[in-house]
């Protein structure tokens, strides 16, 4: 209770004493807040990493190879004499390339190994909307609201209102051993013994977690999706399905995969280099889908998986060079923030409670700090104006660590380690001078973006401002004048169907879509965003749909048919990546 009441006063103390300042230093209605200046900071550095980033170029080299017995897979190069080269311009994959058509290929080393995959652990609050985010397009408030619905009650007819999950502000994995019988009972009947494991599944909570909750799974294990489905909402099935999914996975087997690793060497014959070319080949194969015949967790990185079939191959054979493809890549940034990666990179950095982040993403967004780019967070000029002004007058508040420490402090009052009003007391003396020396400065100008559009009341040119469901057109004559107006964003391509402009318009839920600029006469529209592709059949734009690997092109004109499909490039920035739940067996 201590800590609930001291993390109520400092959000109403950060909260109450900065906005007021930003309302008189910036603009009116803004707000500042403990963990959502936070939030918006996380989003401008991401933001500031990509306008600064230099795309480096690189070249991959993969080769097809053939065996005697016909047989073919592919193997990409990896370096010289045992060191990893990097190729960096087409000079030197051009050297590559003469010494591999010059090279005799042999075998050199072939390791096999199984290697396993273990299930994910049951959603905590944080989890769950990460991956409703990645598998359905929720945001984290959509999540949450459509959580709380399934865990006040449900109407199922004769049984009347039943509750199906468990509470779902919770940051503990830690399950009932009741429901992990029933699971496992589940399991055994539904899958057979050999996707139940010996030992139940016991997940370990983190040491900052609060326990007083146990993980978000069913209510009853017996109440299948499918067997509610014409009893729930489109939404509320498909997030009943998703957590049910995962809690019964996380209690079965793991997934087995064969794995094979192929090193090939290339001696040149007739070109005098004493080089040895390193190439390999990796391929899997999955020999027992475990928890996978069930559920398979949702990615943020679209990266490609090497899922080749390589033929038997034994250590000294001879391979035949079948061809070589040489390919030019560049470097990527870090990709913004989506709402699922955001959560992640709150969580893992200790900002916030697991119960604070939908309400944060709302309002950051609500207060135009940030906008949706499809499902990525940009941030707007008033975005970063607003985190400029928090971290030149109020550092600590947007200060991940201190923030973070913060936290950790909170969670000593929880334990008795700490006193609530001593911790208020010590955060409020200095960071009220702060807000004090604030006061001082100059009112902050935001530079006002003139359009070409003349004010149809009173002649004046009209400026962009944004808003909460994004940027539109007022005029400068305000309060006299109050005219705005939507702003239309071209899509620079023409209508297949009248030749207009297509235009880039919003739902209410601020969902992108293209529309006709000689709307109603012209009924034209379509969810997906253009390409910089011609259909080859009628000469219409084609509209573009990212999917986990590869990319959709279909034609926009109605009454044409064409559509083609390509294969997504791997990603390749200078991003850690994250710990693989994969285990060597």
């Amino acid at each position: 209770v201590d800590a609930q009441q001291a993390r109520r006063v400092l959000d109403r103390l950060v909260g109450y004493e900065i906005s007021p300042v930003l309302w008189k230093k910036v603009k009116k209605g803004l707000s500042a807040g403990r963990v959502q200046s936070v939030a918006t900071r996380i989003i401008c550095d991401r933001e500031r990493e990509i306008e600064s980033f230099v795309p480096e170029e690189y070249w991959t080299v993969a080769v097809q190879f053939r065996k005697d017995d016909g047989l073919t897979f592919d193997a990409n190069f990896r370096g010289k004499n045992g060191k990893k080269a990097e190729i960096k311009n087409k000079d030197q994959a051009d050297e590559i390339l003469l010494l591999l058509n010059d090279s005799e290929f042999t075998v050199s080393n072939v390791k096999k190994s199984k290697k396993r995959k273990n299930p994910a652990p049951p959603f905590i609050t944080s989890t769950l909307q990460q991956e409703a985010s990645r598998k359905l397009g929720y945001s984290a408030q959509k999540t949450m609201m459509i959580a709380q619905q399934l865990y006040e009650g449900v109407d199922l007819g004769d049984e009347g209102s039943v509750g199906l999950i468990t509470y779902m502000r919770t940051d503990s994995v830690r399950i009932s051993e009741g429901a992990i019988s029933e699971a496992r009972e589940y399991i055994s009947k539904h899958f057979g013994e050999d996707y139940l494991p010996s030992e139940p599944r016991r997940y370990k909570t983190k040491s900052a977690a609060q326990d007083a909750h146990e993980a978000i799974r069913p209510t009853y294990i017996n109440r299948e999706p499918e067997e509610l489905k014409n009893m729930l909402s489109n939404d509320q099935y498909k997030l009943y399905k998703l957590i049910w999914d995962r809690f019964i996975a996380c209690q079965m087997e793991s997934a087995v995969f064969d794995t094979m690793t192929v090193d090939i060497d290339g001696v040149p014959r007739k070109i005098k280099d004493n080089s040895v070319l390193n190439l390999r080949a990796t391929g899997q194969k999955m020999v027992f889908k475990g928890f996978m015949a069930l559920y398979i967790e949702g990615k943020d990185d679209e990266e490609d998986e090497t899922n080749q079939l390589l033929p038997e191959i034994q250590v000294n054979e001879h391979l035949h060079l079948v061809k070589i493809d040489p390919v030019q890549h560049f470097t990527e940034p870090p990709p913004r923030y989506t709402e699922a990666t955001l959560v992640k990179a709150l969580e893992e950095k200790g900002i916030g409670r697991p119960s604070t982040y939908a309400p944060i993403i709302t309002t950051i967004l609500n207060r135009g700090y940030v906008e949706r780019n499809n499902k990525q967070l940009v941030p707007t000029e008033l975005g970063k104006i607003v985190n400029q002004f928090m971290m030149a007058n109020f550092p600590e508040i947007v200060s991940i660590n201190f923030t973070a420490d913060m936290e950790e402090r909170l969670d000593k009052v929880e334990d008795g380690q700490v006193q609530w009003k001593a911790l208020l007391r010590e955060f409020y003396t200095p960071f009220k001078e702060t807000v004090t020396k604030a006061e001082g400065i100059n009112k902050i100008e935001i530079p006002v973006e003139e359009s070409d559009v003349i004010c149809d009341k009173c002649g004046r040119k009209m400026v962009i401002k944004s808003g909460r469901f994004g940027k539109f057109l007022a005029c400068p004559g305000f309060p006299e004048c109050k005219n705005t107006k939507p702003l239309l964003e071209e899509a620079g391509v023409k209508c297949p169907k009248c030749s207009g402009k297509v235009i880039i318009l919003k739902t209410k839920r601020n969902r992108k879509y293209l529309g006709c600029e000689n709307y109603p006469k012209c009924d034209f529209m379509s969810w997906d965003m253009p390409s910089d592709k011609t259909c080859p059949k009628c000469s219409s734009f084609m509209t573009k749909k990212t999917k986990t690997n590869t990319i959709a092109y279909k034609c926009a004109n109605p009454e044409c048919d064409y559509s083609e499909e390509e294969q997504k490039q791997a990603r390749r920035t200078r991003k850690k990546k994250s710990e693989s739940k994969e285990t060597e067996a």
